[in-house]
């Protein structure tokens, strides 16, 4: 695919959408909603189960159109065909871009270089279930014939943020009767805080690193095998405690691990797109095989929708055009995405990756610097306890945060009036951000005219929300899939490459240089920086 002419900021669409800003950029959402009485119940699609509410915008339907408008002469239902299609869309790594492949079901084909990659997929899941199952069910023990009880597993990103959220988000449909940790750090701490508890006769270790060469994945790695040999002493025990989800048949061998135990992974899966892959192997061995395959269920279901739906009715792309609206019109810098689900408190986290790595650009698709702002910073915390935390900011302070509200009909843990009273805080929410309270509104209450400015909220703040009926395997992969598509469609929009990252590329590099001159004997020569080389002088004399 090549970049687009004329420059994203000279389209015709673009311009129209100039000009619409300046026309509604001051018109309240007060004034909005006291216009067309019938916008709330207009302005919402739903599809797979998943409703979104996107009234509380500041948009009307011209906006839409033009945003739409927007995405058509960008080519995104191109894109999104190339995608689905096995190209290489990722152009600077030269790869099909196919995690749509990882949820595709038996009998689809998907083809990269003429070769139908979904047979592969499903040996790969195959081998997993089958393996899972044996843990689970007891028949695969440890070196002492004990049975399995701990799943630590060990990688960094991709390989760390997916499936520490995904445990996290399906808790409710984990076998409790074992216990999952995750390490990622470098930092020592992470690894003996993980492990602390824990019997290495009953531990299995997954070593997620698609070359087996990650740093830091790596280094935990090898502390893993230390501290397992220090209590079984034997190396015949490592085969036994370990697997890896890799490519690098050579070092996963060197290592102690059986290769008939190694899940590998493809060039065309992403890091932060791969929790559905053998990536996911902790995920399917804490939910087993059946969650799993419905896990992948609602990702595909959401992948059809994003392929098929008009791109004014499709879900993930009206979420990426209302992003781009605020980032690149409103100047809005931030996305809050606010679960209002404890089990989806690491959801945020995930999302963290899966945007800012994908879409934190600033070159198109040929290498030419953008004119124009690419990836807004996405954060959040479940609700409610971001209530009592950074709300302030967003309902009071002097930045526009547009928000993503994330809500479930019905609770897992159904307890007293709980759950009412969260959905109660999640619509109370939207409606203060919207609407707010004028000054004469809070005089009217009786606040006396030196107080009124400090209780007056100005409103106008925008917000998506998102509801589903329960947190499910299937809703999980839904709302996951919903978000990369959404990332998809801004960075097509951006003529951005969002599926490489050579951004972490270059302190992994440095970071090669400095290691040796922090714990060498000899006093280094070094050729940083000032600051780099007295920083490396001062901490070689603060450790002595």
């Amino acid at each position: 695919m090549t970049t687009q002419t004329p420059p994203l900021t000279a389209r015709p669409a673009w311009r129209a959408l100039e000009d619409h800003y300046q026309a509604i950029r001051d018109v309240h959402l007060r004034t909005l909603f006291a216009e067309d009485p019938g916008r709330g119940e207009r302005l919402t699609a739903e599809a797979a189960g998943v409703f979104l509410d996107y009234s509380k915008n500041r948009v009307t339907d011209e906006t839409i159109r033009l945003l739409v408008s927007l995405a058509e002469e960008c080519g995104l239902r191109q894109r999104i065909d190339a995608m689905f299609s096995g190209e290489k869309i990722n152009l600077t790594e030269r790869r099909a871009v196919l995690h749509v492949a990882l949820r595709a079901p038996k009998g689809q084909s998907i083809l990269v270089d003429g070769e139908d990659v979904v047979p592969a997929v499903h040996d790969v899941l195959a081998r997993m279930s089958a393996f899972c199952e044996s843990v689970r069910g007891g028949a695969r023990r440890g070196y002492t014939g004990r049975r399995i009880r701990n799943v630590v597993n060990v990688g960094i990103g991709g390989s760390d943020l997916g499936p520490v959220m995904a445990y996290e988000a399906l808790k409710h449909y984990s076998d409790r009767s074992m216990t999952f940790r995750f390490v990622s750090n470098v930092d020592g701490t992470d690894f003996v805080e993980a492990t602390r508890d824990l019997d290495p006769a009953e531990t299995l270790f997954i070593i997620s690193s698609k070359t087996f060469t990650t740093l830091e994945t790596m280094t935990n790695a090898r502390s893993a095998r230390e501290w397992t040999l220090r209590a079984l002493g034997d190396e015949r025990a490592i085969a036994k405690h370990f697997i890896a989800v890799s490519t690098n048949a050579k070092e996963v061998t060197a290592f102690g691990i059986d290769t008939a135990n190694m899940f590998g992974f493809w060039d065309w899966v992403g890091g932060r797109y791969s929790m559905d892959s053998a990536i996911g192997v902790s995920t399917l061995l804490a939910i087993g095989p059946e969650q799993f395959q419905r896990m992948l269920a609602g990702f595909h279901a959401v992948d059809e929708h994003f392929r098929t739906a008009p791109l004014a009715r499709n879900l993930p792309v009206l979420l990426g055009l209302l992003a781009i609206w605020y980032n690149n019109f409103f100047g809005a810098q931030t996305i809050a995405v606010l679960p209002y689900d404890q089990y989806l408190k690491r959801f945020p986290a995930y999302l963290q990756q899966l945007t800012m790595e994908s879409n934190g650009k600033h070159v198109t698709l040929d290498g030419t610097p953008v004119d124009y702002q690419t990836g807004p910073i996405y954060w959040g915390e479940p609700g409610t306890n971001g209530q009592h935390s950074f709300y302030q900011l967003i309902h009071q302070g002097t930045r526009l945060i547009p928000c993503d509200f994330i809500g479930f009909a019905r609770s897992l843990n159904p307890l007293g009036s709980h759950h009412d009273l969260l959905v109660a805080s999640l619509l109370a929410q939207t409606e203060a951000l919207a609407f707010g309270k004028t000054a004469e509104e809070v005089k009217a209450e009786g606040t006396p005219d030196w107080l009124a400015p400090h209780r007056t909220f100005e409103g106008n703040r925008p917000t998506n929300t998102i509801l589903a009926e329960q947190l499910t395997p299937e809703t999980l992969g839904k709302l996951v899939a919903l978000y990369e598509h959404s990332v998809f469609t801004q960075g097509a929009i951006w003529q951005i490459d969002s599926f490489d990252q050579w951004g972490v590329e270059l302190g992994k590099e440095l970071a090669g240089r400095i290691i040796p001159e922090l714990t060498g004997t000899a006093e280094p020569s070094l050729a940083h920086d000032s600051s780099t080389n007295a920083l490396i002088r001062r901490y070689r004399a603060m450790r002595g």
